[in-house]
């Protein structure tokens, strides 16, 4: 699935690493997994985000990828373990993602 990265440090960070390839964990409606780039929790980090946003998780070094609520949600809300950095936002379905199994392969990779 195609996403869109926002102009933030981390994702040029993210960028700059691609490819990536990992087995991915879930957690609720959430696929994450540890990537190879270090950034700190950037001033507008959010607790709570929105359907089809990816982001980055400082603590964990990890990339996420947001298609529903969390075991941390409330309602409907869409909340992350703790703050992430947002990286932009999938440009497909996100309730795709309910098709992955924890530990299946993840590619991220540039789109030309």
């Amino acid at each position: 699935m195609e996403a869109e990265l926002n102009d933030s440090d981390t994702a040029k960070k993210l960028w700059d690493a691609l490819p990536i390839e990992k087995n991915g964990n879930t957690w609720g409606d959430e696929i994450y997994f540890s990537i190879p780039v270090k950034a700190s929790e950037e001033k507008d980090s959010r607790e709570v985000v929105e359907l089809g946003d990816i982001a980055y998780w400082p603590p964990g070094t990890a990339f996420c990828i947001f298609f529903g609520p969390t075991p941390a949600s409330t309602g409907n809300e869409i909340r992350p373990a703790s703050a992430v950095n947002v990286l932009g936002r999938l440009l497909g379905d996100p309730k795709e993602f309910k098709k992955v199994s924890h530990g299946e392969k993840v590619l991220i990779e540039k789109a030309e």
